[in-house]
């Protein structure tokens, strides 16, 4: 997949672990603009059970609403930071082979995102760090909104991929660090 996937913008592909390395400080990926329409909200609201008129009830939030309508749950825009990873991470490392949502050390919300907005990601990586079987990486992750000078969402987000062991083209890096690490 040496091909940028349709959801990213632009995105650094990483040949090995120490590539990854030299890349701290500096921002690895721009995702693609995605829709949060009003459906994408209401199927949020259902399978969150968060029905806040401010986010499901469109008459009323154009009425009261300061924002003239309904917005996203901040928790959606911070959801859709798993789409914008699987893209991102599965092309960036072709020698990992499974991620995983380690956590969050900072999570703010900006700006409201209202319905009908776009949104993308842009992610800087922080740090790097050696674990059993991977790598752990740390990203400064920044949503941000289409028209707008404030971004949607501002965090700093760690994930953890493992390496693709069964892969014979596997960096021969990756291989010694997993007999070290058993």
């Amino acid at each position: 997949m040496n091909k940028l996937p349709e959801l990213l913008s632009s995105a650094r592909r990483f040949e090995t672990t120490a590539d990854v390395a030299a890349h701290v400080g500096q921002n690895v990926c721009v995702s693609a603009w995605a829709l949060v329409d009003q459906q994408r909200i209401d199927t949020f609201a259902r399978a969150t059970g968060d029905f806040q008129w401010i986010h499901v009830d469109t008459a009323r939030a154009a009425a009261e609403s300061p924002y003239g309508g309904t917005i996203a749950h901040g928790f959606l825009t911070l959801s859709l930071l798993g789409q914008f990873y699987e893209a991102f991470l599965s092309y960036a490392l072709p020698f990992c082979d499974m991620g995983l949502n380690y956590g969050l050390n900072r999570v703010r919300f900006t700006h409201p995102v209202r319905s009908g907005s776009r949104m993308r990601c842009r992610l800087q990586l922080n740090k790097v760090e050696d674990v059993p079987h991977g790598l752990q990486l740390t990203f400064g992750v920044t949503i941000e909104i289409e028209g707008e000078q404030r971004p949607a969402c501002v965090a700093e987000s760690v994930v953890r991929r493992l390496f693709a062991l069964a892969d014979a083209t596997l960096p021969l890096e990756c291989v010694a660090h997993d007999r070290v690490t058993n």
